[in-house]
Order: structure tokens, then C-alpha cells, then sequence
């Protein structure tokens, strides 16, 4: 029997250390499920991701697909099967299974319409043209390619800063560097959760040279210009500070509540940080040497080809099954799950026009340091 009374569903928010991206209670909170019994053959897994409908590539083995075939093909059972293989993707063309991982020779980034994929008619001849396309899920099954990481074989005497405001996403773009280069990224600081969750460069020294780059928040003229080069991220005002306000209350896969948006933390926060991203932006502007301005979300849009930009930015030799392999792999163990925001719009109007001042001044800094513009989404809210 449960006695205590149910509270709100925000207040359940810490990470579970035992699935990635699931929620396991909070300060004081439990989570509580009711378990039902499932029969085999009818398990579901949460994490399993649907990619869309794809042509077949014309070599499966070349593609490095394996292959099943199952008179009474469920996309369960092909997911299933794969999973139990260890594939990190399950293609389904009743009554074929294919089971395998992107590869230069299919890469997913092509999707077709949805009805090309659509379940044969019994009345069409048995080679109708949906035989020529797959639906394609991910599994939970990490890509295991691209997860061998190492320190840099040989001392860099070059020293390459990934510089970011806070809540910009620079651990996300370090556990994308580090598949997709195998080795390690620094940190200038030492945080004991990153390092846990398998960032092994956050207890090495900062200028010991083994690491591919190294992260930093730090801005200013002295503190910018200890770096040979810089990579320069850049994240969207309102995601970075809605995100760092959320690390802040709730750690780095937390939320911050209702009671937390409202209280008079957060326009304190906003009031100081705000100036701090278009600072922060403005400094590496001014003094760094040989930057790489990387937008936040150009990454997400458009992740193989930023990426392998960056990798050639850090003069790192990388191979697209690595680049694909890192795709796949691309959210890690660390984002937050789904998208829980306030139920309210925190920011007010004069916090707006604040920021939306600031946009406009980093904007035009980057132009005049012919870097590229801050995307369109910035503005207008």
C-alpha cells in the first residue's frame, strides 16, 4: 500500500544510474511503477528509436548487413533478434530481417516516403516495389566501433581550447570529438560526474598536452590567450541560460521546477549571465588565435558534416564509419531526458529585450570578424 499522497510529476527528477535517459525519483520522491507480468516475445523497449524508410542498398553484405528471414516477421522480432547480436540496427523487409550499422554505403541520410515502406498488398506480385526498401530502428545496443578511446599517442605541443558559455552543450560536443577522433578530450577544470560518466581527459592535467582539446568557460584576455587555437561554440541565449539554470538546481540531468522558475534565483540569474554569453563570445572574438566558430545547433542539424569540420579543424585523420558510427552514438549517457520545460514562459519581457540585445550585438561581431552569423531561430521569440 502506498499512504503518502502523489505529488507533481516535475519533482521525480534525478538520473537513473542504471538506464540512460530514464528518471528514477527525486529529493524525497519515489517513482513507482506497477510490473505486469510479459510474456517472451512480447517485451518493449523504450529506447528503441525509429529512423524511417530507406532504399535498400543493392549489396547487403557490402553494406555489412547480416541477415534473417522469418516467415511471420515482426518488426519486434527483428528488433529482438539484432539486440540479441549486438547490432546497433534492425532493418525490416517482411520477410527478411536485416541487422548491422551505418556504413558509407548506407548512411541514413536519405530517407524516402514513408508509403514506400508501406506493408505489401496481398493481391501485388510478390516483388512489388516495396522489396526494394527497409524501416529502419535503432536499438538501445551501443555502436561499439567508435568507443575505444585513448590520450594522444604522442604530446601535442599545440594547445586547442573547446571554449563555450555555460550550458552551450560543450559536453555533448566533447563525447561527439572523442567518437569520433578515439581520443580524449581535456578539461581546465576537474568535475568528478563527467569523469564517472567516462570522460577519462577531466583528470588529466590541462596543459599536459594528451588531450585533443580541452574545455573551457573561462573569458578574458589572459585566460583566452594561453591557447594556440580555439574551437568557439555558440548555443542559442535562451536554450544556454534555461539550460545552465537547470544544471544548477538540478544537476547536469535534471530540470529545474516550477517553484524554481518563479522564484527571485532566476531573474537574478538571467540578470548576470545574459551579459556573460555575449561576453564570453565577444573576448575569444577579440583575442583568441585561429578560431572555429561552431553554431550549437548547426551540429544538430547537420552533425557528420560539422563534425568532420571539427575533427579537421583539431588536424585529426578520421574515417566516415567513425563519423557515422559517432551519428549514431550521438547522445551518450548524459542528455537530458525528452524536453520538460516550465509550464509557463520564464522569460519576461524585459528579460527579452535584454537578450535579444545582446543577440544582436554578437551578431554583428561575428559578421565583422567574417565568421559565420548566428542562426535565424535566435530571433524573434
Amino acid at each position: 500500500r502506498i499512504t503518502s499522497s502523489r505529488m507533481k510529476e516535475e519533482e521525480c527528477n534525478l538520473d537513473c544510474k542504471g538506464e540512460k535517459g530514464a528518471i528514477c525519483g527525486g529529493v524525497s520522491r519515489l517513482s513507482v511503477y506497477k510490473v505486469e507480468e510479459v510474456l517472451p516475445g512480447q517485451r518493449r523497449y523504450r529506447k528503441v528509436r525509429y529512423r524511417g524508410c530507406f532504399k535498400k542498398p543493392d549489396n547487403t553484405t557490402a553494406a555489412s548487413l547480416a541477415h534473417a528471414i522469418q516467415p511471420n516477421l515482426t518488426s519486434q522480432w527483428c528488433i529482438e533478434t539484432c539486440m540479441d547480436q549486438e547490432f546497433p540496427l534492425a532493418l525490416v523487409r517482411k520477410p527478411d530481417c536485416f541487422c548491422g550499422y551505418a556504413t558509407p554505403r548506407f548512411t541514413l541520410h536519405e530517407p524516402v516516403k514513408e508509403e514506400l515502406c508501406a506493408v505489401e498488398n496481398s493481391s501485388l506480385p510478390i516483388q512489388s516495389s516495396h522489396q526494394l526498401f527497409l524501416q529502419v530502428y535503432q536499438t538501445p545496443v551501443q555502436d561499439s566501433r567508435c568507443t575505444e578511446k585513448k590520450f594522444l599517442p604522442e604530446k601535442s605541443s599545440s594547445l586547442v581550447a573547446l571554449s563555450s558559455f555555460p550550458g552551450a552543450g560543450n559536453t555533448w560536443v566533447r563525447h561527439l570529438i572523442e567518437l569520433a577522433t578515439g581520443y580524449y578530450t581535456g578539461s581546465y577544470y576537474f568535475d568528478g560526474t563527467i569523469y564517472n560518466r567516462g570522460f577519462k581527459g577531466e583528470k588529466d592535467y590541462w596543459k599536459s598536452g594528451r588531450t585533443v582539446c580541452v574545455k573551457t568557460h573561462e573569458s578574458g584576455q589572459r585566460d583566452i590567450e594561453m591557447y594556440d587555437s580555439g574551437i568557439l561554440l555558440i548555443r542559442n541565449p535562451y536554450r544556454s541560460l534555461m539550460a545552465e539554470f537547470n544544471r544548477k538546481c538540478a544537476g547536469h540531468l535534471g530540470y529545474a521546477s516550477d517553484q524554481h522558475w518563479k522564484s527571485k534565483e532566476w531573474p537574478e540569474f538571467v540578470g548576470s549571465y545574459a551579459s556573460w554569453w555575449a561576453s564570453h563570445v565577444l573576448d575569444w572574438l577579440r583575442y583568441g588565435k585561429n578560431l572555429l566558430v561552431v553554431h550549437y545547433e548547426e551540429l544538430q542539424e547537420s552533425l557528420v558534416p560539422t563534425l568532420r569540420s571539427i575533427t579537421s579543424f583539431l588536424n585529426t585523420s578520421v574515417s566516415e564509419e567513425r563519423l557515422l558510427c559517432a551519428e549514431c552514438n550521438k547522445d551518450g549517457h548524459f542528455k537530458r531526458s525528452g524536453a520538460r520545460r516550465p509550464t509557463f514562459d520564464p522569460f519576461t519581457l524585459d528579460m527579452k529585450r535584454l537578450i535579444d540585445g545582446y543577440i544582436s550585438t554578437v551578431d554583428q561581431a561575428l559578421r565583422a570578424s567574417n565568421h559565420s552569423s548566428l542562426p535565424k531561430e535566435y530571433l524573434p521569440r
